[in-house]
């Protein structure tokens, strides 16, 4: 029995999954270039715009930059073992079709079924958080939207200077007490822009990744505006960062966080900023030239975006001291202390730009690797249908999206970050662990790609990969854990008996 379990998916059907073509396909039209920006559409947004202020506050202070330095170096050992994978096998599906070429089919449905928790909750923690920036900007236009309707069910929210906000969002110092109150009702400008997102996805590959590209664009010009004034204030007035680097490593609290214990404890909540350059891997079926461009996009999006968080992340904590920073917009409140009136809007701007290109990557992510799972008969046929005009997986994309849609708009997702990172470092300690049982099993295949330093790389990833679970809450483990038991339920009660590797075999052993 456990051997059946731990069938692995042959080389040969994964190299003629890749060649196929026609209609019932995915379309291949993605270049480096819509890689890379892909990468860097699904990083830059929540890391930026808000986790970095949270992880200092809460965890590491000023040292939140080498809590990224961390993070960059555990996802730099994945990203290398990815980067093999893809150029190996380059076909959509990711962590889960690795773990199926790999570690056996078991193991694959665990790994697809827990990437629900990275891509599809994740797109719904991001869609919470963009509404909460696009309705702050459209109040600063002047437009105001029913504040009822702005934020998820319960949410109590409070008028405050001409503007209603979560009353968790005051900045620091401020009371609610006097001020008119209004509890949410639902999240519709959440809904709306996931659902606008799936349409999007649904229409093309192509205009899903120009779209992307746009977007990536004006938020990296965000990035760059914000470390320019900010970096330009801080040399014009040193003190300011000498003042707020002190200490740079803040001595530990009573609770365990700041100390050089708060370091890795702060990786492993901004984890969630990292998410997105695996998401690469899930579109390589749809790339022009697979095997040379998944490496390019996969490595060239991490270092690009590691880079940036460690600047935004030193100049942020130069501007303002680390202990204010526990707000919903910290990037805003760094540019509002140079002093430049109309920087604000800027970030605001960047983050609603940034946010929704995040959404974009995570659904199209999970709907890739729910097509790949259909296409081995673990999930449903009706997942896999490949919509005959724009040759998307459509129907998946749409209850995807619909999903994503109103799992914010009712409920409050306070740990849901958590939840998200356990799920990508799972995948990332299952990618490192395939690389190396693939070199023992198979040195023959062609690797135009090939990580460095095999078995150490591997072995790295997977050791700092598990560390940074160890570092998270155990209310995390426990719904993950939940999560996978409710997904073996399906494994076993509909994928074993629909398998094409378990008929595969059925019909040699009966030759």
């Amino acid at each position: 029995m456990i051997s059946r379990l731990l069938r692995t998916k042959p080389m040969s059907m994964l190299s003629h999954e890749a060649g196929e073509q026609g209609e019932h396909t995915l379309k291949r039209s993605l270049g480096p270039v819509n890689l890379v920006t892909l990468g860097i559409g699904a990083v830059i947004g929540a890391g930026i715009f808000v986790l970095t202020g949270q992880a200092a506050a809460l965890y590491a202070g000023p040292a939140v930059a080498l809590s990224f330095v961390f993070a960059g170096i555990t996802c730099a050992f994945a990203g290398l073992c990815y980067a093999e994978f893809a150029s190996i096998i380059p076909i959509a599906g990711s962590a889960y079709t690795y773990g199926y070429a790999t570690l056996g089919e078991l193991v694959a449905w665990i790994i697809g079924w827990d990437l629900v928790l990275e891509y599809a909750f994740g797109a719904s923690t991001v869609a919470s958080g963009w509404s909460g920036y696009f309705n702050s900007l459209m109040q600063q236009w002047g437009i105001v939207i029913p504040p009822q309707l702005t934020a998820s069910t319960g949410t109590r929210l409070v008028l405050y200077q001409h503007q209603w906000m979560p009353v968790m969002s005051l900045p620091p110092g401020a009371s609610d007490t006097g001020l008119p109150h209004v509890t949410a009702a639902l999240n519709v400008i959440a809904m709306v822009i996931v659902m606008l997102i799936t349409a999007i996805l649904v229409i093309g590959i192509k205009e899903s990744a120009n779209f992307n590209s746009a977007i990536v664009f004006i938020k990296l010009s965000v990035v760059a505006i914000f470390l320019v004034v900010g970096g330009y204030f801080l040399i014009r007035h040193p003190w300011v960062a000498k003042t707020n680097w002190h200490p740079f490593v803040p001595p530990r609290d009573a609770n365990g966080n700041f100390g050089w214990a708060g370091i890795p404890k702060g990786a492993s909540r901004i984890f969630f900023a990292y998410i997105g350059f695996d998401a690469v891997s899930t579109a390589a079926q749809e790339a022009k030239k697979p095997q040379r461009d998944m490496p390019i996009g996969i490595l060239g999006s991490l270092a690009i975006c590691t880079v940036l968080y460690i600047l935004v992340s030193l100049v942020l904590t130069g501007l303002v001291s680390y202990k204010t920073l526990d707000v919903g917009a910290p990037v805003a409140l760094g540019i509002d202390a140079t002093g430049v009136s109309w920087g604000s809007m800027l970030v605001k701007i960047g983050a609603v730009f940034g946010l929704a290109s995040v959404m974009l990557v995570m659904l199209l992510g999970q709907t890739r690797v729910f097509y790949s799972m259909s296409k081995d008969g673990l999930l449903w046929k009706w997942v896999s249908i490949v919509h005959p005009k724009f040759r998307t997986p459509w129907i998946t994309t749409t209850v995807f999206g619909i999903f994503a849609a109103v799992f914010p708009a009712f409920l409050p997702i306070e740990r849901l970050a958590d939840l998200v990172n356990i799920g990508t470092l799972l995948a990332f300690t299952i990618v490192c662990a395939g690389v190396w049982v693939l070199r023992v099993q198979h040195p023959e295949l062609k690797r135009p790609f090939k990580a460095p330093l095999v078995p150490l790389v591997p072995i790295l990833g997977i050791v700092t990969a598990l560390y940074l679970m160890a570092n998270l809450a155990l209310i995390t483990w426990e719904v993950m854990i939940g999560w996978l038991l409710f997904g073996l339920l399906i494994y076993f009660t509909y994928s074993v008996k629909h398998s094409k590797v378990q008929k595969m075999a059925k019909v040699a052993a009966a030759d």
